[in-house]
C-alpha cells in the first residue's frame, strides 16, 4: 500500500508559508487548496495462493477522493508532485518573461485553459475506453479461435475408452530439444584445493559447479548429499587421470575442497542478469522460445497437440525428496545414443545432433510417448509425453473419474465384506480386511515393495512395518511413517474394536521391528481380490480417489446447508478452499511452512492496518464536512499512527532508490553515462514533503479536506474500505488455516474437476478463481461437461 491510495489532499501550500490548514466543519465547500499528485495503485491487493496457483480477490476500484489529482506516470510506484507555490511562481514569471521576449501572445484566461484541460481529459478518457475495448475484443477473438480449435474429443464416446488399442494412426514431431553445452567457466574463477587454485578440464569443472551453485542450501549442507558427490566428482577425476597421465588432478578429501570462488561467480552472474534492461531479457526470451518451438507440438492423426517435458533433463546432482539415500548423485548428460525415438511409419524421422544417431526408432501406435530414455541414478524409464491438456491426457483423466463414480455402486458391499472378513478364519482374508478398512476410513496408498538402499524409506499400506504402528487401549492405533514423498504420516486413529484385536494378533512374537505388518500380503495380491470380487479396474487408487471426490461432494453439501455460499464472492471462494482442505487433510498432502511465512502474515496485518487507518482519516473528513457524522477513531493511538506514517515513509524512500539503482544498472548494461546522486537527491525530495505533511497531520490531528469533496463521495469511499478490509482479513484467515496443506494436489489429481465446475457455475463464481490457466486447459472437458447440478 502506498501514500499513493490515501484519501486525503495535502495542502502544500500552508506548509512551505508555515501556516496551519484551515477548515470549516459546517460547510459542504471548501477553499481551493493545491495538492499532491498522486498515482493509485492500491488495486494491487495480495492474490489468493492456491499453493503455487493464484486466486483473485480483488473488490471494486477504491481509488482516492476525487480532490486528489492523479496523473498516469509510467512507473506506478513513483509519486509526482506539483511544484511549490514558489518554485511554481518563478517558473511562471520566467515564462513569461521568454514570452515577451519572443513575442508570444500573453497566456489564455484560466476559462480557456480549464475548457482545454476538460477537452483533453474527457479525450483521454474516451482513448482508454476505446483501448480497453479493442484489448476485449481481441481477447474474445483469441478464445473463439481457441474454442474453434480446440479438440472436443469428449463428444465422441468411443475416443474415451481405447486401453491397450491402438492411440492413433499417424504421429509426427521433431524430436526432443537437448539442453546447451557447457560453458567453461573465466580463467580467473577456480576451485580451491588445500587453499591453492585447481585448473580443472570442462567435465570435471562442470561437475564442481553443480555442488558449489549449492553450497548455502540444505543439500550442500547434508553430509550424504556431500558424499554422493564426491564419491562421483572422484571417479571423474580418475577417468580424467586414466586418460590424462601428464596432466593429473591431486584431490582426494572433501575438506579441502573450496567451492567459493566459483559460488560467488554465479551470485554475481545472477545479479547482473536481474539487472539486465527489460528489452534484453525480453530477446533473450523470445531468442530461447525461438530455438523451442520446433519442439512444443506435434501431430496426431493430423490434429495439433502440444508435446509436454519436450527438453532432455540437464545433467546436474540428483536432490531428491526427504532423506533420499542417493542425493547428491551425479544425474549424467544424456546423449541421443540413449535416447529410443517413437514417431508413425510414413512420418519423417527427426535429425539427430551432427556426429550422433538415435538408440533406436519405433513406430508403437499403443502407446502414448514420443521418446524415452533411460537415466542413471535410479535406472528408470524417462519419457517425453503429451502435455496435461492434451486429448489423451483428457482421456485418462475423464476414465479415471467415471472408475470413481462408478464405484458408488459397489462401496456399500466392499464395507460390509471387509468388517465381516475382519472376523476370517483365514489370515490372509483377515490381513486384506484391514487393509482395505484402512485404505477406506484413512485414504492410505497401497504400497509396494522396495529397495531402500537406492530408495527412500517410504511405505504404504500393504508395507507398514511393526514399528510404523503402535497400539493404545482401548481401541487407538498410532501411525508414524514416511509416506509418498517422503511426507511424514503421523496420525492416532480410533479403530473398531475387531480391526484393533487384529493388529494385535499381527503384531504377536516372533515379529519385531523391521518385520511387515501384513506379511501374507501386498498391492498386487490386494487389487487382484478387488478386481475379481467387485468390480473391473478396481484398485487401492480407485477407492483413494473415490473417498476424495465423494468427501468434497459431501462437504460442499454441508457448506450450501450452512449458508457459506450466500455472501460474497470472496466469502464463497473461502468456503470453498475450506471444503478442499478436508479431502487434503484426508489424502495428507501436507507442505513445508515457507521460511518467509511470517513475514508475508505481517505484511498483511500491516495491509489491513493501514486500510483501517484510511477509513478513520476519510471519516474524519466526513465529519469536517458534516458534524452530524461522527469521526470513527477504530483504536488508532497517536504512536500507532507514527509508525503507520513512518513505515510509509520508509517503504516509498525504498521504491524510489531501489527504481534509481535499477535505472543505472540499465544505463551501465548499455554503456551510457550513469544518473548523477544529485538525481536522487532530487527525487527524494518527494520523502521530505511526505513526511512534513505526515508531520502537520500528526500535531494537529486535522486531516486536510479537498475541493471536491462530499458526502456521497466520502461515504462511498468509507463501504469500499469496509469490503477491502473484510476481504483481506479472509486472505489473512485463509493463508493462516492453510499454511501446511498443499490444497492444489487434490485439485489436480483426486478431486473430480466437474465438483468444481459445477460449483463455479451454481454459485456465479469465475472459474478463473479456482482452477488456474494450466488446470483450466487440462480440464476443459470438465468445463464443457458439468452444469451447476452436477453430482459426483
Amino acid at each position: 500500500m502506498t501514500f499513493s491510495s490515501f484519501n486525503s489532499s495535502v495542502n502544500l501550500k500552508s506548509k512551505v508559508n508555515g501556516t496551519k490548514s484551515k477548515s470549516k466543519t459546517s460547510t459542504p465547500r471548501q477553499p481551493r487548496k493545491k495538492v499532491a499528485k498522486i498515482v493509485d495503485d492500491e488495486d494491487d491487493d495480495e492474490d489468493y495462493q492456491n499453493d503455487n496457483e493464484k486466486h483473485e480477490f480483488k473488490s471494486e476500484d477504491d481509488s482516492s477522493t476525487d480532490n486528489l489529482k492523479k496523473k498516469k506516470i509510467k512507473d506506478e510506484d513513483e509519486y509526482e508532485y506539483e511544484e511549490t507555490p514558489k518554485k511554481k511562481t518563478q517558473a511562471k514569471a520566467k515564462s513569461k518573461k521568454k514570452d515577451l521576449e519572443n513575442g508570444k501572445p500573453k497566456s489564455k484566461s484560466k476559462s480557456k485553459v480549464k475548457k482545454e484541460s476538460d477537452d483533453k481529459k474527457t479525450l483521454t478518457k474516451l482513448q482508454k475506453e476505446e483501448a480497453k475495448r479493442i484489448k476485449e475484443e481481441e481477447k474474445k477473438k483469441k478464445l473463439e479461435e481457441k474454442e474453434k480449435n480446440t479438440y472436443k474429443w469428449w463428444e465422441n464416446e468411443e475416443e474415451g475408452d481405447k486401453d491397450g488399442e491402438i492411440k492413433w494412426q499417424t504421429l509426427e514431431h521433431n524430436g526432443v530439444m537437448f539442453p546447451p553445452e557447457y560453458e567453461p567457466l573465466p580463467s580467473n574463477v577456480k576451485l580451491y584445493y588445500d587453499g591453492k587454485p585447481v585448473d580443472l578440464p570442462p567435465k570435471v569443472e562442470e561437475v564442481a559447479g553443480f555442488f558449489a551453485a549449492l553450497i548455502e542450501t540444505e543439500y550442500g549442507k547434508n553430509p550424504i548429499f556431500q558424499k554422493n558427490f564426491f564419491r562421483d566428482f572422484k571417479d571423474l577425476i580418475k577417468k580424467h587421470n586414466s586418460k590424462n597421465p601428464d596432466d593429473k588432478i591431486s584431490i582426494e578429501s572433501f575438506d579441502k575442497c573450496d567451492f567459493t570462488k566459483i559460488f560467488n561467480y554465479f551470485e554475481a552472474e545472477k545479479e547482473r542478469k536481474k539487472a539486465l534492461p527489460n528489452s534484453v531479457k525480453k530477446q533473450q526470451r523470445d531468442e530461447k522460445n525461438k530455438l523451442a518451438e520446433p519442439f512444443k507440438f506435434c501431430f496426431v492423426d493430423g490434429r495439433k497437440e502440444q508435446v509436454g517435458n519436450f527438453t532432455i533433463e540437464p545433467p546436474g546432482l540428483f536432490r531428491g525428496r526427504g532423506s533420499h539415500p542417493k542425493t547428491g548423485t551425479l544425474k549424467k548428460r544424456v546423449f541421443p545414443e540413449e535416447i529410443t525415438i517413437n514417431i508413425g511409419k510414413e512420418a519423417k524421422v527427426p535429425e539427430p545432433p551432427t556426429g550422433h544417431k538415435w538408440a533406436e526408432v519405433r513406430n508403437d501406435n499403443t502407446v502414448t510417448w514420443l521418446a524415452t530414455w533411460k537415466e542413471n541414478v535410479l535406472g528408470q524409464n524417462k519419457y517425453v509425453r503429451f502435455a496435461a491438456n492434451s486429448s489423451f491426457k483428457g482421456m485418462s483423466d475423464l476414465k479415471k473419474y467415471n472408475k470413481c463414480r462408478e464405484l458408488k455402486n459397489h462401496i456399500e458391499k466392499i464395507r460390509l465384506d471387509y468388517n465381516k472378513n475382519l472376523k476370517s478364519k483365514v489370515m490372509q482374508e483377515r490381513q486384506i480386511a484391514v487393509a482395505i478398512y484402512f485404505i477406506d476410513k484413512l485414504a492410505l496408498r497401497a504400497g509396494g515393495e522396495k529397495n531402500t538402499e537406492d530408495l527412500a524409506d517410504t511405505v504404504g499400506c500393504c508395507s507398514l512395518r511393526y514399528e510404523h504402528v503402535t497400539l493404545e487401549p482401548p481401541n487407538y492405533v498410532i501411525f508414524d511413517f514416511l509416506g509418498k514423498d517422503s511426507v511424514p504420516y503421523h496420525q492416532k486413529v480410533e479403530v473398531d474394536a475387531q480391526v484393533f484385536k487384529n493388529i494385535r494378533i499381527f503384531k504377536r512374537p516372533p515379529k519385531k521391528s523391521g518385520d511387515k505388518l501384513f506379511d501374507r500380503i501386498d498391492p498386487t495380491i490386494l487389487n487382484n481380490f478387488l478386481q475379481n470380487n467387485y468390480m473391473k479396474g478396481l484398485t487401492a487408487k480407485v477407492i483413494r480417489t473415490y473417498n476424495a471426490s465423494n468427501t468434497m461432494q459431501e462437504q460442499l453439501d454441508l457448506m450450501e446447508k450452512k449458508g457459506n455460499f450466500k455472501g460474497s464472492i470472496e466469502e464463497k471462494i473461502v468456503a470453498f478452499r475450506a471444503a478442499n482442505k478436508e479431502v487434503a487433510i484426508l489424502c495428507n498432502h501436507q507442505k513445508g511452512i515457507t521460511k518467509n511465512f511470517d513475514e508475508t502474515l505481517q505484511k498483511f496485518h500491516d495491509k489491513i492496518e493501514e486500510m483501517k487507518w484510511q477509513k478513520m482519516r476519510t471519516s474524519k473528513m466526513l465529519n469536517q464536512i458534516d458534524e452530524k457524522f461522527k469521526a470513527k477513531k477504530l483504536g488508532f493511538t497517536k504512536n500507532k499512527i507514527k509508525v503507520i506514517h513512518k513505515r510509509i515513509i520508509d517503504r516509498e524512500k525504498e521504491k524510489i532508490i531501489k527504481k534509481f539503482d535499477k535505472e543505472n544498472e540499465s544505463l551501465k548494461f548499455e554503456n551510457k553515462k550513469l544518473l548523477p546522486k544529485s538525481e536522487l537527491k532530487e527525487r527524494l525530495t518527494k520523502i521530505v514533503e511526505l513526511e512534513s505533511f505526515y508531520k502537520e497531520e500528526y500535531e494537529t490531528g486535522k486531516v486536510s479536506v479537498g475541493l471536491s469533496s462530499n458526502v456521497t463521495v466520502l461515504q462511498n469511499q468509507l463501504k469500499k474500505f469496509d469490503t477491502r478490509i473484510k476481504n483481506a482479513a479472509l486472505q489473512l484467515q485463509d493463508k493462516e488455516d492453510n499454511k501446511n496443506v498443499a490444497l492444489n494436489t487434490s485439485i489436480m489429481n483426486y478431486i473430480d474437476p466437474r465438483l468444481c465446475v459445477m460449483f463455479c457455475k451454481r454459485y456465479k463464481v469465475p472459474i478463473e478463481k479456482i482452477f488456474s490457466k494450466t488446470i483450466r486447459d487440462r480440464f476443459t472437458w470438465a468445463i464443457h461437461n458439468a452444469d451447476e447440478n452436477w453430482r459426483f
